[in-house]
């Protein structure tokens, strides 16, 4: 876990980084602070890692607004905070999340008519929450041999959790009427923006695997992050 007088700075930090981030962003259909997310959560929790993105979210739409900034303000802060929450093996807030998120959209009638494979992702995700959290304990006492598959389980629950939460505003919370003029409009949109959140999912997966963890990895070593006493459940 963080040092108290550590916080201040890496919230700062990783702000300014999930800014810029969204700055440089070219390609795909979301930005690039995505692939951010799992390792905010990881290492500055779930309160800080949260708090973090918020600004970080908040400050780059207010210096470069978009059409959509409403989706990712929301969406990017709390699957931060989904990740935070599985890397100190707390399962049940997210699950919870899952559940009540995906219980909206399938009784939204968009929700039943809408491909079942276009949120394929977060499907596997719900069944991924409970090992991704629990796996080794928390991220903070887990073996160092097992960092890298406890933070790509992270990782994979975290960018669905963005996805999950950027479908739940445009679908239940019906802001696809700001956007869309009839479901046709929205149809060809979700299903294209779906094939594109896939290859999001792997450069996550890709990103906390070969950058993620060898971070978080260097931050115990140089004491930026305590170790916890190792407990498995």
């Amino acid at each position: 876990m963080l040092r108290k007088t550590q916080r201040t700075a890496l919230t700062a930090v990783f702000a300014a980084l999930h800014a810029v981030l969204y700055f440089i962003s070219f390609g795909l259909w979301r930005n690039w602070g995505i692939y951010l997310e799992s390792i905010e959560g990881a290492i500055l929790g779930p309160k800080i890692g949260f708090t973090a993105a918020l600004i970080g979210s908040l400050v780059a739409r207010m210096i470069k607004p978009d059409d959509f900034w409403m989706f990712g303000i929301i969406a990017e802060p709390i699957s931060v905070l989904a990740a935070g929450l599985l890397a100190q093996a707390k399962w049940k807030p997210v699950l919870g999340l899952y559940f009540a998120t995906l219980l909206a959209y399938f009784i939204h009638p968009y929700g039943q008519s809408l491909p079942l494979w276009t949120i394929i992702d977060v499907l596997v995700a719900v069944a991924l929450i409970y090992p991704a959290a629990k796996i080794g304990g928390t991220l903070y006492a887990v073996d160092f041999k097992r960092l890298p598959i406890k933070l790509v389980l992270i990782s994979f629950v975290c960018i669905a959790t963005d996805s999950l939460m950027r479908i739940f505003l445009l679908i239940p919370c019906g802001l696809h009427t700001l956007f869309f003029k009839d479901f046709g409009a929205l149809y060809d949109v979700f299903v294209g923006a779906a094939a594109y959140s896939y290859v999001e999912d792997l450069i996550v997966v890709i990103v906390s695997l070969f950058a993620g963890a060898p971070l978080i990895l260097t931050m115990f070593k140089f004491g930026f992050l305590k170790r916890e006493k190792s407990v498995e459940s």
